[in-house]
């Protein structure tokens, strides 16, 4: 912070926040992205161990094991101020939720591979919150924030709907044993009640893991204030956590028959995953002090999504064993998955840049204190985001309002129902036709679609660019619709044809019953036969 204020601020002229050089962050960047790429492999590592040791008892390992090094080198019961009772509680609870989001985020790792794992719950808190914000509150951020925000759902339908991994899905039954606790088959059977692939379900449950997390971490920031900082509220929780998984580690040994073959051989993949997890801890800290929390999410995201990539395509086995003669990876890079990973790093990038808002204004002076002043004209103070929510339901009253839009918005769910409905059974019975066919209905909806928001945007308040509002769109859509082909009437024999009323003058096409034009024209009405006394006076 002291390299960003400097005493000679004044004397050089300039005033405010001085940008610290990219040159002096560099060995930061370098440090992040080097412990994001340990995090990635450490996952890897993790989901192997995963096959033979339990959940319960991998998560105990893990938190006492960083327990004993942060005793060491945190020292968090001599140093800082002496806890209270009622702030051992509020650890203890803490403890409690932190162990619960761990075994959710581990028990998805095991349906879904490391993989995944990463791409779902190694966001960071900045990006779901402006994910969230988005989504659901009024200052989203504008159209670049909201673009993010469906970048990310894109991403994760992709998971979803497209990664057709079908080794994953084989591996769905655990015939190597993951459901030999009540905790793990519970899991397992919720998930197998919606009727999807296990790897799936663990998509799902990753998602709202991952949201538990960042609620967790934001509630958590008030008692490590309490307490005397978040490093010290790390190691305590690492410790307490410990102590809350001994007793059901301790029964889980001593009824289930064990699977490793060799502790031994597990000790130095255990101890990587752990200084992995306090190094990345720890440089996270460095990194958002030293650094934006926007621009060190931002650079984490690029360094985290392709290692895992590279590491899902190399990647044949754990470290304790030796790779097999035939070198194979588990871990399919799908479409899906690849298009989801280039939704997440557009969605963090777009999510964690810094925000435009409030700096159109023009330098008019500084005040006698050497503020500067700034005078914001127009769209810079009337503009305001609304929330996702918020807009669909703006929207779907406006187009309620009037019987035109509300017919063509109960024909617009109608078709969609009928599409979706399409979809589900050609998906279900592996039909080819009825697929391409709902396809083909939700692009006739997207013409409705796009005639609803035309209407609704004729609808919109007059701003300083558009000073008439955008009623034209509605003089643009009905000329194209009067020029296309299907909009000329055709005249059958002994009937008029229907009159046309979209224009200012109201023509009729003319039929043997009717006097010919030419007649008309040459025969004049009495009106015009006969001169008013103006026109007399002037002919005098």
């Amino acid at each position: 912070m002291e390299d960003k204020y400097s005493s000679n601020v004044l004397s050089g002229g300039k005033l405010g926040m001085v940008e610290v050089p990219d040159s002096r962050l560099t060995r930061y960047i370098v440090l992040l992205i080097l412990s994001k790429i340990l995090k990635a492999l450490g996952i890897f590592e993790s989901y192997d161990i995963l096959k033979v040791v339990h959940i319960v008892q991998f998560i105990f390992i893990l938190k006492l094991g960083s327990a004993v090094i942060l005793l060491v080198f945190q020292k968090p019961f001599s140093s800082g101020k002496v806890i209270s009772k009622r702030q051992w509680i509020k650890l203890v609870k803490h403890a409690v939720f932190s162990c619960v989001i761990s075994l959710l985020g581990f028990f998805g790792l095991t349906l879904c591979g490391p993989l995944r794992t990463l791409l779902l719950f190694e966001h960071s808190d900045v990006v779901v919150v402006a994910l969230l914000g988005v989504l659901f509150t009024n200052s989203g951020g504008g159209p670049s924030k909201t673009r993010g925000a469906a970048f990310f759902i894109i991403a994760v339908i992709c998971l979803l709907l497209f990664d057709n991994d079908h080794l994953m899905a084989k591996m769905g039954d655990h015939h190597q044993g993951h459901h030999d606790s009540a905790l793990t088959h519970f899991l397992y059977t919720a998930i197998s009640l919606l009727g999807v692939a296990d790897h799936k379900g663990g998509v799902v449950l990753l998602v709202v893991s991952l949201c538990l997390k960042v609620g967790f971490h934001t509630a958590s920031r008030k008692l490590s204030v309490e307490i005397g900082g978040a490093k010290r509220l790390y190691a305590l929780d690492n410790l307490l956590s410990a102590a809350v998984m001994l007793p059901w580690a301790a029964v889980l040994t001593a009824t289930t028959e064990s699977k490793v073959d060799s502790w031994s051989s597990l000790v130095v993949p255990f101890a990587m995953i752990i200084f992995v997890v306090i190094l990345e801890f720890y440089v996270e800290s460095v990194c958002s002090a030293k650094m934006e929390a926007l621009r060190c999410a931002r650079y984490g995201a690029f360094a985290l999504f392709p290692a895992a990539l590279a590491l899902a395509n190399f990647w044949t086995g754990p470290l304790h064993r030796p790779p097999p003669l035939q070198l194979a990876t588990e871990h399919v890079l799908s479409g899906g998955v690849i298009v989801s990973a280039v939704f997440f790093v557009m969605a963090s990038s777009i999510l964690t840049a810094p925000s435009k808002k409030g700096q159109k204004g023009t330098l008019v002076g500084y005040s006698p204190e050497g503020t500067p002043l700034y005078n914001f004209m127009g769209d810079a103070l009337q503009h305001t985001s609304q929330s996702l929510p918020r807009f669909i339901k703006d929207s779907l009253k406006q187009i309620l309002e009037e019987y035109d839009s509300r017919q063509i918005f109960y024909f617009l769910c109608l078709n969609l129902a009928f599409t979706f409905v399409e979809l589900f059974y050609g998906v279900w019975t592996n039909s080819l036709g009825l697929i391409s066919d709902g396809f083909h209905m939700l692009f006739d909806c997207s013409a409705l679609v796009l005639g609803l928001f035309a209407a609704l945007m004729t609808r919109w308040k007059a701003t300083r660019i558009f000073s008439y509002g955008r009623c034209p769109l509605a003089v643009c859509w009905s000329t194209w619709w009067e020029s296309a082909p299907s909009a000329t009437p055709t005249p059958t024999a002994g009937k008029a044809a229907p009159l046309t009323t979209t224009d200012t003058r109201i023509t009729a096409t003319p039929t043997a019953s009717t006097a010919t034009p030419t007649e008309d024209m040459a025969t004049p009405t009495a009106d015009m036969a006969t001169p008013t006394p103006t026109a007399r006076a002037a002919e005098e």
